[in-house]
């Protein structure tokens, strides 16, 4: 392959440029030393980088949670590329590879890494979770265990969809989808749209969506969405009763972070399912309706970020049951991440994914 002939001859800069943001609203094009690796790293030549909203929110806001923004950082986390260099004690990759970068790098040791929980390892390093930099660069190095092959025919931009869509993966995993099940999906983000895409790969075989962007209802009928519900225009819970026939869904997934959208996910839920909780509202505590909890034993699970899932993720968007690029609206290069970052925090309703490519914009 031409991509991979050129990698193996390529001299790696000792500059790069990276968009770093200084402060809130300011990101800046700067020039950094390519890192150095350690025995267990590899180089990675960064191809394309999604836009998530945890990026949005500490551009916008300069924290998210007891995460805070002090100094100067890199966003980004979404990411793929091709392993341009690797470190001495490497073997599970060789320069050349195409790979998609799991973000949270774990201690192994803990608990919850030898439980195989390590999505709650409390020593995680997140690329561009404070103080931590992410891949709005174009060299950046990661912990050789945390970065997955991908195949040729699957593009970068595919790679960078690995990270959102197991988010959807670890939901069905949490939630023990089951084939055939009817499942309600709340907020039609890229978190919830690559969801519907998840759950239809687990077998679901009706999928509900609601949300208060028609552009974002018509991607999720092309993710796999078999009724839709416009969230201004009509009743969702009325709505989603009659859909299931006054039955309720096995299973709802609330992704918006919207206190709303998470009353009317429990309340679709059949008796003896399950709520998958994945998007964080602004407010630490809603009001829910405890009996119904109780009464109807409906399982409620939180979701934080997934574990074990690139592996799975690579496999199913490699068999081209869904096309992620019709979720792609918007392209930049990196000298204008700045720009990307205003389109996506400006235009929720117009724009889906806003992609970075810190190495060209790619040929189409």
């Amino acid at each position: 392959m031409v991509e991979k002939e050129q990698v193996l001859q390529e001299v790696i800069p000792k500059t790069m440029k990276a968009a770093v943001m200084n402060d809130t609203f300011d990101i800046e094009v700067k020039e950094l030393a390519v890192p150095e690796l350690n025995p267990d790293e590899v180089l990675i030549k960064v191809m394309a980088v999604g836009i998530c909203g945890s990026d949005i929110h500490y551009y916008e806001h300069g924290k998210i949670g007891p995460y805070v923004v002090e100094s100067p950082i890199i966003l980004g986390h979404e990411c793929a590329g091709v392993v341009v260099k690797i470190g001495e004690e490497v073997t599970r990759h060789k320069v050349g590879d195409r790979v998609a970068v799991e973000p949270g790098i774990t201690c192994g040791t803990c608990e919850y890494c030898k439980a195989g929980r390590y999505n709650l390892c409390p020593e995680v390093e997140f690329l561009a979770t404070p103080p931590v930099d992410g891949a709005f660069v174009q060299y950046f190095k990661h912990r050789d265990d945390f970065v997955h092959p991908i195949p040729d025919d699957l593009s970068f931009e595919e790679g960078a969809f690995i990270e959102p869509f197991s988010v959807g993966i670890h939901a069905a995993k949490r939630t023990q989808l089951q084939p055939g099940s009817t499942v309600a999906i709340m907020g039609m983000g890229p978190v919830g749209l690559t969801a519907v895409a998840a759950v239809k790969a687990f077998g679901a075989k009706k999928v509900i969506v609601t949300d208060l962007s028609p552009v974002r209802l018509e991607a999720a009928k092309k993710m796999g969405a078999d009724h839709i519900i416009h969230a201004t225009e009509e009743n969702v819970d009325e709505k989603i009763q009659e859909i299931t026939g006054g039955k309720g869904v096995d299973t709802a997934f609330e992704t918006a972070g919207n206190p709303k959208a998470l009353q009317s996910a429990l309340a679709a839920v059949k008796r003896g399912g399950k709520l998958a909780i994945v998007g964080l509202p602004p407010i630490n505590e809603i009001a829910v309706n405890v009996p119904l909890i109780a009464d109807n034993e409906i399982d409620i699970c939180g979701i934080f970020r997934y574990v074990n899932t690139y592996p799975q993720g690579i496999e199913f968007l490699s068999s081209k049951l869904v096309d992620m690029h019709e979720l792609i609206t918007d392209r930049f290069p990196l000298e204008r991440t700045w720009e990307a970052m205003e389109k996506a925090r400006t235009d929720k309703q117009g724009s889906i994914k806003v992609m970075v490519y810190p190495n060209g914009l790619p040929e189409y």
